[in-house]
């Protein structure tokens, strides 16, 4: 049987998305991740593609259990996507879309290092376009901030490999995640700091709170569900037990709280949302048991869902009020029903109330930690967990939906996007009853795990409670941060504002001469200029008119030279 690797059907859908008739254009951009899907299930076990390209033997495709999950995730979130984008007929965004969930495809079943950068650069590439699709200035300024966010992941996955290569002469990904420990495999650092740019550690995670935002109502989705979802495959692939990994991810889940809380676009606070997410998956990578790698996948599964749904319902009412800001939204609950009965769903999942999807992945990871006597880890991520609720299971719906009624005229969005909204919160749900008979039966490890029982449940249930008693109180006592129109600076200020300033010392620097050789340039031009108007201008010497007495005497003198030259010779 002849294989047809996942990121061939996407390409030539973009391919097709781009010449087909209008009309069509939306049909086709959803069959494609349908056609996809099916081309995956119909595939036999061990499936394998390889190709020799300028003498190296690449794995093009290869699937096992745990890039089989991603592979699937990828299909259901490119399906959500295009079913949310398909009415707006925007060819470039549609090709776009499609070459970049491609590409996280062939990311994910690369089997090794040098088609895994190629996959891992054209989702780059591929991607900013959704930003750039905004059309506005400052789309276009975040989207080149944004790739070069991406090209800077690109150059350190690059040296990583070509370190790995040279030392080993292998550039297969199984070689590099059996040669650890840990980070001491040669250009192993490099290529953890790859893939952890564009997971979001720490100070490298600013290109997606700045750029996600900016995005297209639409390309926010796609944009949601790829790029960091790849990065954390790769961690889990390549560096499953590294420790460092854990303080990384209890980092990464505890920070973006405080951003979150007084940030007013809200994009902005589902971006730092998504990097508290994030963070709960770094956390059961760097951990390492079965369990804990099954709860991290399982995260990254739900986390598509249910981020995807909230930018979904915030990309609705950016997209039918042209408002995006806390401060002017609210009441919308009224004019924009299903959108927020969507939105309320989508809060529950990623604020993991019992029987919905984030519930039964986040308490794995949590009980993951116990059980490897991580307290400190467990508290950090109930603290975590209780900030998550309180900025996105909350404030999100109700500052957007339920709070002051800002009496704004809208309704929901077409019928296209609330399906596609409708089958992101039905999954939510699916998922958080029935995760033994759905997503657990597609968690790479041996491991099995049972959420519901009375310990997770009512811990949970105590967290969201306190949770919602302290988001009640503090708005009512006024304590709450005002939701104003401003800038919260980020740590990519400690980048920006030098590499400004460096900027404009170096182009001082050089203003001088360059403005000297442009004024001897310009000199000598006019000279030039000058020269040619006295000697072949309308009156110069060689184009004015002579007399044609004058004229006739030299043409005498000329004829008598040529006759003394004939007669000397």
């Amino acid at each position: 049987m002849t294989v047809v690797p996942p990121f061939v059907v996407f390409f030539l859908g973009a391919l097709l998305v781009a010449f087909v008739p209008r009309a069509l254009r939306g049909a086709s951009l959803v069959l494609v991740p349908i056609v996809g899907l099916a081309n995956l299930l119909l595939q036999p076990d061990g499936a394998v593609v390889e190709a020799s390209v300028v003498g190296f033997d690449l794995t093009l495709y290869q699937v096992d259990k745990l890039s089989f999950l991603f592979l699937v995730l990828f299909h259901v979130a490119a399906f959500v996507g295009a079913l949310f984008s398909a009415h707006t007929g925007r060819t470039g965004q549609h090709a776009a879309a499609l070459v970049y969930a491609g590409s996280a495809l062939g990311a994910v079943a690369a089997g090794d290092l040098v088609t895994l950068f190629a996959f891992w650069e054209t989702m780059a590439f591929s991607s900013v376009f959704l930003i750039w699709g905004r059309g506005t200035a400052r789309s276009w300024r975040a989207g080149n901030r944004y790739i070069l966010w991406q090209i800077f992941s690109g150059l350190l996955l690059l040296a990583g490999i070509a370190q790995f290569a040279a030392e080993t002469g292998s550039i297969a990904i199984a070689d590099l995640a059996a040669a650890g420990p840990g980070l001491e495999a040669p250009g192993a650092l490099l290529v953890f700091l790859g893939l952890g740019t564009k997971a979001c550690f720490p100070f490298l995670h600013p290109w997606l709170v700045d750029g996600y935002p900016e995005a297209t109502p639409t390309g926010a989705v796609w944009l949601s569900s790829f790029t960091t979802k790849a990065a954390v495959y790769g961690l889990a692939r390549m560096f499953a037990g590294e420790d460092t990994l854990v303080v990384i991810g209890a980092s990464m889940a505890a920070f973006p709280i405080f951003y979150a809380v007084i940030e007013n676009d809200m994009r902005r606070v589902l971006g730092y949302s998504m990097i508290n997410q994030i963070g709960f998956m770094l956390v059961g990578i760097g951990i390492g048991t079965e369990l804990a790698i099954n709860g991290a996948v399982a995260h990254a599964f739900n986390d598509v869902l249910f981020k995807g749904l909230l930018f979904m319902t915030m990309g609705a009412v950016l997209q039918q009020t042209g408002r995006i800001h806390a401060s002017d939204l609210g009441g919308l609950a009224k004019s924009m029903p299903w959108t927020s009965r969507f939105c309320l769903v989508g809060a529950a999942s990623i604020s993991a109330f019992p029987l919905f999807s984030g519930f039964v992945s986040k308490s794995m990871i949590m009980s993951a930690a116990l059980y490897e006597d991580l307290d400190w880890v467990w508290f950090i991520l109930l603290f975590a967990a209780a900030g998550v609720f309180h900025h996105a299971g909350i404030k999100i719906p109700f500052f957007a939906f339920y709070g002051h009624d800002a009496k704004i005229e809208a309704t929901d969005p077409p019928r296209n996007q609330l399906a596609a909204m409708a089958f992101a919160a039905i999954a939510c749900v699916v998922i958080g009853t029935f995760p033994e008979q759905t997503l657990y039966r597609l968690l790479p490890e041996a491991a099995t795990y049972h959420p519901y029982d009375v310990t997770h449940v009512l811990t949970q249930l105590q967290l969201l409670f306190f949770s919602a008693l302290a988001f009640t109180w503090l708005q009512r006592s006024g304590l709450y941060p005002p939701e104003l129109h401003s800038t919260n600076l980020d740590t990519d200020w400690f980048i920006r504002r030098p590499l400004r300033a460096a900027t404009g010392a170096a182009t001082r620097a050089v203003a001088v001469p360059i403005q000297a050789l442009r004024k001897g340039a310009l000199g000598r031009i006019k000279r030039a200029d000058l020269y040619m108007r006295h000697n072949a201008g309308p009156y110069g010497v060689m184009t004015r008119t002579w007399p044609t007495g004058a004229m006739m005497v030299w043409v005498a003198v000329f004829l008598l030279g040529y006759l003394v030259l004939y007669y000397v010779q």
